[in-house]
């Protein structure tokens, strides 16, 4: 099996594009290649995050999300959810997802939800809606979060990010031991993937 990690924030637009840009070049493959999705805060608790109405989210939105979003086809709105949440409860969550085999189709519902349906993922109840969506155990979910079981382990992998593999910027690909940051193109991507599978 192929390992690939992908490095990503669940309030970064390119996160979510690089998502559905990874499933499209995966096609095919999937049965070879496991994928696992790591933390990485780009603005962590207490830095302040970003409010949509501000004219950093509006331009980069304007000249650079938006325009990439269309090429890809894929649907996306700057939320309004404003600031925009913190997400180490969201974080937090994905690990107890993880653990029951269900965090890739976490991390998908929560792109979706942010930057699709505008839900407030640093909400707790928002949070446990979505869990329940794909399937998790509403109350143990909202067990862990209330509890923050899973902070520990969320710190661990945020330190090793950081740290280990001095991520700075996301998102960033892991495939095998080949770092490649930022978002490429389907077909770059893929043949990438088809290099390290050779």
């Amino acid at each position: 099996m192929l390992q690939i990690k992908v490095y990503s924030d669940y309030v970064c637009p390119y996160c979510f594009l690089g998502e559905v840009v990874l499933e499209r070049a995966l096609k095919g493959l999937e049965d070879k290649v496991q994928v696992e999705w790591m933390p990485f805060e780009l603005r962590p608790y207490p830095t302040p995050t970003l409010k949509p109405e501000e004219d950093y989210l509006q331009t980069t939105w304007a000249n650079s999300v938006y325009p990439m979003a269309r090429q890809l086809n894929v649907p996306i709105v700057l939320p309004k959810v404003s600031p925009q949440p913190y997400t180490h409860l969201a974080f937090e969550g994905y690990q107890f997802a993880k653990e029951q085999g269900l965090g890739e189709a976490y991390t998908h519902r929560l792109f979706t939800a942010f930057f699709q349906e505008e839900q407030d993922i640093g909400d707790v109840e928002v949070l446990v809606k979505l869990a329940k969506e794909i399937g998790l155990d509403e109350a143990a979910y909202r067990q862990a979060l209330e509890t923050r079981k899973y902070k520990a382990v969320h710190e661990k992998e945020l330190k090793q990010a950081y740290e280990e593999a001095g991520i700075t910027a996301v998102p960033t690909f892991f495939i095998a031991d080949k770092q490649v940051r930022g978002l490429l193109r389907e077909e770059d991507l893929r043949r990438l993937i088809k290099l390290e599978l050779e």
